[in-house]
């Protein structure tokens, strides 16, 4: 903890330019190799990020690390989930075939993936099948992403944070080796709680970008104090279990207080240059992403911890 906090108290809040998404990757793999800890790198490289959208994608690389330890730092990761009929259990129609005595196979598409153009690993959501209630199996498969049978076509930039690359995914007959499907439930143990994760690590990436804007333009010492206490929450929160109702409850109201937070920043904004002004003003519509599925596990989260009459 005292060394991340050194670092966004003390750090030079001048941060190089990042014209591409290669030029995020080296500063966050220099980060990675500072800090241990993921939601320490996505607070880190949100710190040293000239744009939220560099922010996020550290703050996103962060979660997944975080959602699977044994990943190593040193790659680039893309969960691919959504197809064409969204991201629910019910829509998967990317298919894994084969049984682990024979060959194994990938069929299908991922309509939106997440800086899949810049992935060096794909971690792939199939159905093998559908259950005795006719509920589909889901696995989650980790494959390279330049192996044969894969295509990733990048689209079409988005309107807020347009450095962030997002992809079309198609499979055709891709080999799977048995050790690359992950153990478990593909959504329950991986999609579900990758909400939270993500969360925890993209807001936490966010405050540390806030801070270094804060520190940069001579906002008032109370403002990136305050910053600094949401972000010391934000840190635990990253830390506890993603799928206990208690936790979903606590980064509700964190976010609430960082929604409050950020409101009441108003006419701070003129101190600040105004490329990373008007950057702000295009891309904080990133942090609205999800609402619905946030306010839906939060009253989810309050049913089951509502007492009983």
């Amino acid at each position: 903890m005292d060394e991340l906090l050194r670092f966004l108290l003390t750090e030079s809040p001048t941060p190089a330019p990042l014209g591409s998404v290669e030029d995020w990757w080296m500063r966050h793999l220099q980060l990675s190799s500072r800090f241990s800890l993921p939601v320490d790198v996505a607070f880190a490289g949100g710190f040293a990020a000239d744009r939220l959208g560099y922010a996020f994608a550290s703050g996103y690389h962060s979660a997944l690390r975080t959602l699977l330890p044994q990943l190593s730092p040193q790659h680039r990761y893309a969960l691919c989930v959504t197809e064409a009929g969204g991201g629910h259990p019910a829509a998967m129609q990317t298919r894994l075939t084969g049984s682990v005595d024979g060959p194994l196979r990938l069929e299908g598409t991922k309509a939106f993936v997440t800086l899949g153009t810049a992935a060096d690993e794909l971690l792939v959501v199939a159905s093998e099948g559908q259950d005795a209630q006719g509920r589909n199996r889901l696995r989650l498969v980790r494959i390279d992403s330049r192996r044969a049978g894969v295509t990733v076509t990048e689209l079409p930039e988005t309107p807020f944070v347009p450095e962030v690359p997002h992809a079309e995914l198609r499979l055709h007959e891709v080999a799977v080796a048995p050790e690359e499907v992950l153990p478990g439930d593909g959504y329950e143990r991986y999609v579900k709680p990758f909400r939270t994760v993500e969360d925890c690590h993209v807001f936490a990436a966010v405050l540390g970008w806030l801070l270094q804007v804060a520190r940069r333009s001579g906002w008032p010492d109370e403002v990136r104090e305050e910053l600094l206490a949401l972000a010391v929450t934000m840190r635990g929160l990253a830390q506890a279990d993603a799928v206990s109702p208690s936790v979903h409850l606590a980064l509700a109201g964190a976010i609430d207080l960082f929604r409050k937070r950020v409101d009441g920043l108003g006419p701070l904004w003129e101190q600040v240059d105004a490329p990373t002004r008007e950057r702000w003003e295009r891309d904080r519509l990133l942090l609205n992403v999800a609402g619905k599925v946030r306010a839906k596990r939060r009253e989810t989260a309050r049913q089951k911890l509502s007492p009983s009459e």
